[in-house]
């Protein structure tokens, strides 16, 4: 069977089905990555021949426990626990929300498996995304570095993002590389098998877990491609074949198509829609896309080549991807093709395409600085063709939007998914969820990734489809589903699952209580008393001086700052101690803080964060 759009090497075997993307924070290493060691891919695979029927004993049951991406999109990760064994699937991220000033991104919580290391048989990773693989630098480490399952690219990308957080410490992962897709292995109580999913990366892959109670099936993300380009149309009917008599089938499906009833975009057709764009673009073309979509950038390539022009890959985490694709021979562009951005103005401009990062208007990304002036190299001209080659990401709306606005300012020639099909997404909706409920036809569906709402809809498509109301679960983060030869049912108890923030080198010291203050500053600023008070008389010395930020405007305000100046001598001569006892400096810088607060709040229906100084002299 083909490959799955040149995702690598080829999956081979018979009877086997084959199958939010995001821009990477900036890297703390920036080197290059080093030449892959591609003779070493697949060395410590150690593969289980003839693997046992597994027992059941009646103490043991199986656990599925989600520490993220049951509430919001991304964070993606859930831990699969069988008596004492532990299989973790995934690792991600999640991009901070509005309402998280000064974040960089959020991780899973991983205090459940605290003291359980050593039962953690493995981390298996579906695919490469960020929302799947950000967290892994941080939380392998922690957790003792578990073995990594994964197919070659996913692999490296951990790799080369485990290296950018702290070098040198790719070499103490414990790798093993899925190469074949009928590579199977035994993990204590867990039986691991493989299938392809469609995707919009490389090397994607399904994951079963079979246990003695039951067989678990996650195709992580996934579509249904309609229209492949250069490989086979993907059905999941063999997956069905996988039931066994007493031992059901549990589906956990990704949930975010479930509230999209439009037609798929094929491959077919939005490559179609990019060659002839680029092949009427008057001047140059910049497509904009996410740095992961890595098949998508090869097939620009390969069209660049045929119609004898130029390619410049402008973003870091993008020319990583590419250069690592490259090296595991997913990637064969003829020489030439590709060349550096700052060479881009010695060729003609309808000779040249720029594929870039920034389509969300990530602030250090490529894109966004072009359309700053920032950039060294691009200015936008108007016959420039911009083409937003990507989806969305949820919560980016108004990012994005502001990115389309300056664009259009700039350029007479833009293209996306709104008035031409340019992008074809990598997740299913409704119809392609209905199809894989219909081949799979398991016993139990547990909607999984996307929002709450999203997972509702996706359970409500589930019981349409006639799967009883009983076996279908919505899990929550920390929620445990326990499965036993009696039955299934969701415990009462949770594991913590709450936010961990990572901001610069700190991860998990910014808690609830920093992240409020930092809402309550970007709310409604700060404002600064420094009083100078005489320790003999207990009184104010001198006039209390002001500062703030992000409430008012001190130059013009100077009435209110009287007023508050006179309010702070009032404060301080009635809580002060009169110079007669020593006065509780603490007791007069909440007295300062908390009527001070009031003050200015029924003066400017504002309430800033008030920070009283108090220097006794």
């Amino acid at each position: 069977m083909s490959n799955r759009q040149g995702r690598g090497p080829a999956i081979s075997g018979k009877n086997t089905v084959q199958g939010a993307p995001h821009q990477k924070p900036r890297p703390a290493n920036r080197g290059r990555f080093k030449r892959i060691d591609r003779s070493a891919i697949g060395k410590n695979w150690k593969e289980t021949p003839g693997l046992k029927p597994m027992v059941w004993k009646p103490e043991d049951n199986l656990k599925i426990i989600p520490l993220g991406g049951c509430e919001e999109v991304g964070r993606n990760m859930t831990v699969f626990e069988y008596g004492q064994d532990i299989i973790i699937l995934d690792m991600g991220l999640q991009f901070p929300e509005q309402d998280m000033p000064g974040i960089d991104y959020v991780i899973p919580n991983t205090e459940y498996l605290r003291g359980k290391e050593k039962n953690i048989k493995a981390v298996i990773f579906s695919h490469g995304h960020l929302d799947h693989i950000g967290a892994a630098a941080i939380l392998l480490k922690k957790l003792g570095n578990p073995p990594i399952i994964g197919r070659p690219l996913t692999i490296e990308m951990i790799k080369h993002r485990v290296e950018d957080h702290e070098r040198g410490s790719s070499k103490k992962l414990n790798v093993q590389y899925i190469k074949d897709i009928n590579e199977k292995v035994k993990l204590g109580n867990f039986n691991i098998s493989f299938f392809a999913i469609d995707h919009a990366i490389m090397d994607a892959v399904g994951v079963i877990f079979e246990t003695p109670v039951a067989t678990v099936l996650h195709p992580g993300d996934w579509t249904i491609e309609k229209d492949p380009v250069g490989r086979d149309v993907l059905h999941y009917h063999q997956l069905a074949n996988l039931k066994k008599p007493g031992k059901p089938t549990i589906l956990m499906l990704e949930a975010l198509g479930a509230i999209n009833n439009k037609p798929p975009v094929t491959e077919q057709e939005m490559m179609g829609n990019i060659q002839k764009i680029i092949g009427l673009a008057p001047g140059r073309t910049i497509i904009a896309t996410f740095s992961s979509q890595t098949e998508r950038i090869k097939q620009v390539m390969e069209l660049a080549a045929a119609t004898n022009k130029k390619v410049a890959l402008d973003g870091f985490s993008m020319k990583m991807n590419i250069e690592l694709a490259t090296q595991l021979g997913y990637i064969k562009v003829p020489k030439g093709v590709v060349i550096p951005v700052d060479s881009i103005n010695s060729y003609p401009d309808n000779k040249v395409i720029v594929i870039c990062t920034g389509a969300q208007g990530e602030e250090m990304a490529a894109l966004p600085r072009i359309i700053a002036g920032n950039h060294k190299y691009i200015r936008i001209k108007k016959e420039d063709t911009i083409i937003f080659s990507s989806s969305v990401i949820p919560g980016n709306e108004r990012t994005v939007q502001r990115v389309k606005d300056n664009i259009y300012r700039l350029s007479d020639n833009v293209y996306h998914n709104d008035i031409m099909n340019v992008h074809a997404s990598g997740h299913t909706n409704i119809d392609g969820i209905k199809q894989m409920l219909s081949e799979v036809k398991p016993d139990y569906f547990i909607p999984v990734y996307g929002n709450h709402f999203m997972l509702k809809e996706a359970q409500r498509i589930g019981w349409g489809m006639g799967i009883p109301k009983n076996k279908t679960f919505v899990p929550d983060n920390g929620s445990i589903i326990k499965f036993t030869n009696q039955g299934a049912e969701v415990l009462k108890e949770k594991v913590p699952s709450n936010y961990v923030f990572v901001d610069g080198l700190g991860v998990g010291d910014v808690g609830e209580v920093v992240l409020r203050d930092r809402q309550a500053l970007a709310q409604d600023g700060m404002f600064v008393i420094v009083t100078i008070i005489d320790s003999q008389t207990g009184k104010v010395k001198g006039s209390p001086d002001i500062i703030s930020r992000g409430f008012v405007y001190l130059r013009e305000s100077k009435d209110l700052l009287s007023q508050t100046r006179k309010k702070v001598f009032e404060i301080v001569e009635k809580s002060g101690g009169h110079g007669q006892t020593t006065p509780d400096w603490n007791y007069v810088k909440e007295e300062i803080r908390n009527k001070v607060g009031d003050f200015l709040a029924t003066r400017t229906s504002r309430r800033p964060m008030v920070l009283p100084v108090v220097i006794e002299v």
